[in-house]
């Protein structure tokens, strides 16, 4: 069976409870009621992959301590796999939270710098882990997981990833782009130029790279990227592909359901790409395989759906070699 290792950071999630304002206080003032749950932007990706049918394990570090154990739970429970998950004694998941301001509009407060998943690329086991990619059809991180780690960290992970290249391993790249993660956009500009050189496959958005490099027209931000295979989502319902030599465009079928939350849409994305890929579909199927999914992700509320509804299993020609992506 094909295999992904998704490497990136999940966080505990402080989400604000609808009605849950305390007594005299509006949503600006904080206070009021928070629900707990777990947030990660390539877990969101393996979780999808795991319902999809595709072996996945999931690269990061934890602490040793109950929430901790909580998520390892959770990520079996949804067939994602941990052997890969370092746990760090004295360490802590990060945390972030979501909180309505008086408007409406979310705004959110992290506390990540000490995470334990910041240190992936610095321990002990981190040669053991690094040497394991070259066991995978396909490495997937995005660039928040890039952001998490120091310049001597990326370096450790792009020359790991290097090395799995050469025996048949696929990296793929996820630009998901958080200024925020960053100490300015200048180093997020070199870490994106090492990432594209070295991918195989890039998904990406104009919301990503406009922010990233503001101004330049849809064939300058295309004309930046050289791997041979992109998928490139615009602001409306549509996609760019870009594979052998050509492009090709993919729009997503019309909504036929009101729209709830967009979290997870790229993310619920990648996954259907990456597992349509792996099972043999050409780019421009697996693309409509993606919106589909986005499609219907962002008609529940919160990043994962509940399981009874994901669309039903649809067969694919088979392919589980490592020639599948390629």
């Amino acid at each position: 069976m094909a295999s992904v290792a998704c490497i990136g950071e999940c966080m505990v999630e402080l989400r604000q409870a609808q009605g849950g304002q305390s007594s005299g206080q509006s949503a600006g003032q904080g206070g009021g009621l928070y629900s707990r749950g777990f947030g990660g932007d390539t877990l969101n990706t393996a979780v999808y992959l795991a319902r999809l049918e595709v072996k996945v394990d999931y690269l990061t570090a934890l602490g040793d301590d109950a929430l901790s154990d909580e998520m390892i739970a959770a990520w079996t429970s949804e067939g994602v796999g941990t052997r890969r998950v370092a746990r760090l004694a004295g360490k802590l998941p990060g945390l972030y939270m979501i909180q309505l301001d008086a408007k409406g509009e979310r705004q959110f407060f992290h506390w990540r710098d000490s995470a334990a998943a910041r240190q992936l690329m610095n321990l002990p086991e981190t040669n053991e882990l690094l040497n394991s990619l070259m066991s995978y059809d396909i490495i997937y991180l995005s660039a928040i997981t890039l952001s998490i780690y120091d310049a001597a960290g990326r370096e450790r992970l792009f020359a790991a990833i290097k090395r799995a290249r050469l025996l048949g391993t696929r990296f793929v790249f996820d630009t998901n782009f958080r200024a925020r993660g960053w100490p300015d956009r200048d180093v997020a500009r070199e870490v994106f130029a090492a990432a594209f050189a070295a991918a195989d496959i890039v998904l990406t958005s104009t919301e990503d790279l406009l922010a990233l490099y503001p101004g330049e027209s849809l064939d300058q931000l295309m004309a930046r990227i050289p791997s041979p295979e992109l998928v490139f989502r615009l602001a409306e319902p549509v996609s760019l592909l870009r594979f052998a030599g050509a492009t090709h465009e993919v729009r997503a079928e019309p909504m036929t359901k009101p729209v709830v939350d967009t979290t997870a849409a790229g993310d619920s994305f990648a996954a259907a790409y990456i597992a349509a890929r792996l099972a043999g579909s050409d780019p421009v199927e697996a693309a409509q395989a993606g919106h589909r999914l986005a499609s219907l992700v962002i008609c529940y509320s919160g990043a994962i759906i509940p399981g009874y509804a994901m669309p039903p299993k649809k067969r694919h020609r088979p392919a589980t070699s490592r020639q599948a992506t390629k």
